[in-house]
């Protein structure tokens, strides 16, 4: 039976645990949602008031020039590029997750148009907004397209078929914390003339990833959440070199342009990845996704990953040894080449439950059917933060100490 003393003892021996002096955290917190929301990096006060401050306030309109405005969406590329195996022009940080899924599903039904193929695959229990944007698509498109929606993930290999013309899938699952095989799944769709789309937002600063290794098509993510880009920062989107001469999309802004500012009547696309943004970008949450990038930097993905599963193998173990008599149900994989970076348990009073342990200072989160989600960010999580959240979670059950009848907030 793991002890308080032995978490003690992990953490002194921890080679990432001086990376959470990076990070503001408030002393009083146990912060389990980087699976949400990352910490702020200390470095994103002094960037955002140097940005605001200077480069707007001082340079005003010349910082497009004098500050790297204009080129910060690739430049910020080429620093995410390592952290999921994408080439260094392979990459932008631009727009809403969801924006650039709507221009990497554009693009890979417009590469399949001629092959007769009028079916998109994904699962039921993708992030809605994928499954929206799907939806959106296709009645746009009014071609006969149609969405197929699979129930587990042992039902997507045979889903896939001669009717199939893009497989849409989350690398991790944002309720249950299921990792796919990024490669296998791939291989299994180029093998029926599918095109492949992998949306990272669970899995990107959490674990290794290797797009061009994978062979992959198109992806998005967000920097948000792991990457601890703050409070909707803008998102990226990949684009393999082999795709880009032939990558096109319905959203054709002017920052897409191959002379922006020649002011062109007609649309001309750059070469390049460049070709992926759209309109004019929101240079100060931009600049911040710097900070958390920059962190990445001091580590490798190879480390946080250990120290992920640990955390999640430590937490799971606790919480079913000492929460045991009060029926939680672990809805997250147990072996760790199908798990992510987060746990969920079910619970009867799972929202309840959790607002519980956020007014004693254990923050996660709350995902419909009755799922307490906990995320575990090595770059700042503590063995003893687990321990913790653990005790006191038993603290609340082991009383009653929740109120089944609390009033829901917008944001669960």
């Amino acid at each position: 039976m793991t002890t308080r003393s032995d978490c003690l003892a992990l953490d002194a021996s921890d080679a990432l645990a001086p990376l959470r002096a990076l990070f503001d955290i408030p002393a009083d917190l146990i912060y389990l949602d980087g699976n949400s929301l990352g910490a702020r990096p200390r470095t994103a006060l002094a960037r955002a008031s140097e940005v605001i401050a200077a480069e707007w306030g001082t340079q005003l309109i010349r910082s497009w020039n004098t500050a790297g405005w204009f080129d910060l969406p690739k430049r910020l590329g080429q620093q995410l590029a390592p952290l999921i195996g994408a080439g260094a022009d392979e990459v932008v940080v631009t727009d809403t997750t969801s924006l650039n899924l709507f221009k990497a599903l554009a693009a890979a039904v417009h590469l399949q148009q001629d092959s007769g193929r009028r079916v998109i695959v994904t699962e039921r229990e993708n992030f809605p907004t994928d499954l929206y944007m799907a939806q959106g698509l296709c009645r746009w498109l009014d071609d006969g397209y149609t969405i197929k929606l699979v129930d587990s993930p042992e039902q997507i290999a045979a889903a896939i078929d001669g009717d199939t013309a893009v497989v849409m899938l989350t690398h991790v699952n944002y309720r249950s914390g299921r990792l796919h095989d990024m490669a296998a799944l791939s291989a299994h769709a180029h093998a029926h003339g599918a095109l492949i789309i992998w949306d990272l937002a669970h899995s990107a600063g959490a674990l290794p990833i290797d797009l061009q290794g994978a062979n992959a098509d198109f992806a998005v993510g967000c920097t948000y959440k792991y990457l601890n880009g703050g409070p909707g920062a803008p998102a990226f989107i990949w684009v393999p070199q082999r795709h880009q001469a032939r990558f096109t999309h319905p959203l054709t802004g002017w920052w897409g342009h191959a002379a922006p500012f020649a002011m062109a009547a007609d649309f001309a696309p750059v070469d390049g990845i460049g070709r992926a943004l759209c309109g004019t970008q929101p240079i100060v949450s931009l600049a911040l996704v710097e900070c958390g990038l920059e962190i990445f930097e001091q580590t490798s993905m190879a480390a946080l990953r250990a120290k992920s599963l640990a955390l999640t193998d430590l937490f799971i173990a606790l919480v079913e040894q000492r929460c045991a008599a009060h029926g939680l149900t672990l809805a997250t994989p147990r072996k760790h080449a199908e798990r992510g970076s987060h746990v969920s348990f079910g619970h009867p009073h799972g929202y309840a439950v959790m607002q519980a342990l956020i007014a004693h200072g254990v923050i996660g989160d709350y995902r419909e059917p009755s799922l307490m989600r906990f995320g575990f960010t090595p770059l700042y999580t503590s063995y003893t933060d687990v321990w913790n959240a653990v005790e006191i979670l038993r603290e609340i059950l082991d009383d009653h100490a929740y109120d089944r009848a609390a009033a829901r907030g917008a944001v669960t």
